[in-house]
């Protein structure tokens, strides 16, 4: 018997294919808009460029520089270049970081964004925003944030490096293996993850081997594509949990972050009866290890000590996530929290065993 669920899913047109961003003009042109804010990050300036070129006079300004995490200040600024430009739509091209300023000034003034994305972070499908202020990231969904159009061209992910590749991949992965345990699942959403992890899982270690293979790059992004679908679907857990804490108290990045607790996460909650269809489309027996083998395999980031993290901090974090505890399959209590943070200090491949309680 199908267990009770509620779907909610938000809509955007999805522009997909090697050269897509060509069509950033038509798209533009599509919405009627006249005033566009570029916002970029430094790594994309050359593809914000070639937007700008098919926009002309309708860039009425620019932002070129992001910073992850998206601290408050910076939001501010946005928000008032945009009020001053009297921009009628946001344009983004880049990462995370992009998005999320496109999204914060969104947030305030209800302009609509057009994505481009150059990582496979997911957050254009989303409605889903991030703020930094004094330490601590806070998060929320409103549908006025969420991109009308997503222009999802491969080619803008062949200049990401390959250890960056891995890192965003992860992340993306993350989105898919914490929606598999999320109660109440979609039928839809579970379908949608399921392939999203085949996808992942097949492409990116092909990227690692040949990252101007563009077959690789599409598979790998078409991935992406459905797990930021599969976030804006599904209320976010025990594991963004972690990774908005760590980044927000921290400063730790977002995408590598993800890589270094994805598998230890997936240990935690390995009773979960939706890790073994993770465990299946990843062809491992276990979802813990399959991803640990995975992120071993294309050389993502494998430890929280290798990004700056002291385990001094492990009971402040701890505090931090028990203080608001994300539902899920397992309680989350201190004791869990901790053993996943001490097993992701040192990035050692988890226990195998299903009854294992512990990463």
């Amino acid at each position: 018997m199908t267990e009770r669920f509620v779907h909610v899913q938000g809509a955007s047109r999805v522009v997909f294919g090697v050269g897509a961003l060509e069509r950033a003009g038509d798209e533009v042109a599509r919405l009627g808009a006249g005033r566009v804010l570029l916002i970029s990050d430094r790594h994309s300036a050359a593809f914000a460029d070639t937007v700008a070129g098919r926009l002309g006079g309708r860039v009425r300004g620019r932002i070129v520089e992001t910073a992850t995490h998206v601290p408050g200040e910076v939001a501010d600024a946005a928000a008032r270049e945009a009020a001053a430009q009297r921009a009628d739509l946001l344009v983004c091209v880049g990462g995370g970081s992009a998005t999320g300023l496109a999204k914060a000034v969104a947030l305030r003034t209800g302009l609509r964004i057009v994505a481009a994305p150059t990582t496979y972070a997911g957050s254009e499908m989303t409605p889903i925003w991030g703020l930094t202020r004094d330490g601590r990231k806070e998060t929320g969904r409103d549908p006025a944030v969420q991109p009308v159009t997503v222009i999802y061209d491969p080619a803008l992910t062949t200049r990401l490096p390959v250890k960056l590749s891995a890192a965003s991949g992860m992340n993306a992965l993350a989105h898919l293996v914490e929606a598999a345990y999320t109660p109440g699942l979609s039928p839809l959403t579970a379908a949608v993850a399921d392939q999203g992890v085949r996808l992942l899982g097949d492409a990116l270690p092909r990227v690692v081997a040949d990252p101007e293979e563009m077959t690789a790059r599409s598979d790998a992004l078409q991935g992406a594509w459905l797990a930021g679908w599969v976030l804006g679907a599904t209320p976010m857990g025990l594991h963004h949990k972690l990774c908005h804490v760590l980044g927000g108290s921290y400063g730790l990045p977002h995408a590598a972050t993800h890589s270094a607790l994805l598998p230890y996460v997936a240990a935690f909650n390995r009773r979960a009866p939706g890790l073994g269809r993770v465990a299946e489309a990843l062809g491992a027996a276990d979802a813990a290890t399959g991803l640990w083998d995975l992120r071993t395999s294309i050389g993502g980031p494998a430890s929280l000590a290798e990004l700056g993290f002291g385990g001094t901090e492990i009971d402040r974090v701890t505090e931090l996530v028990a203080a608001a505890p994300p539902a899920g399959p397992r309680p989350v209590e201190p004791a869990g929290v901790r053993a996943i943070l001490r097993a992701a200090l040192d990035g050692a491949r988890p226990a195998t065993a299903r009854d294992e309680d512990t990463p």
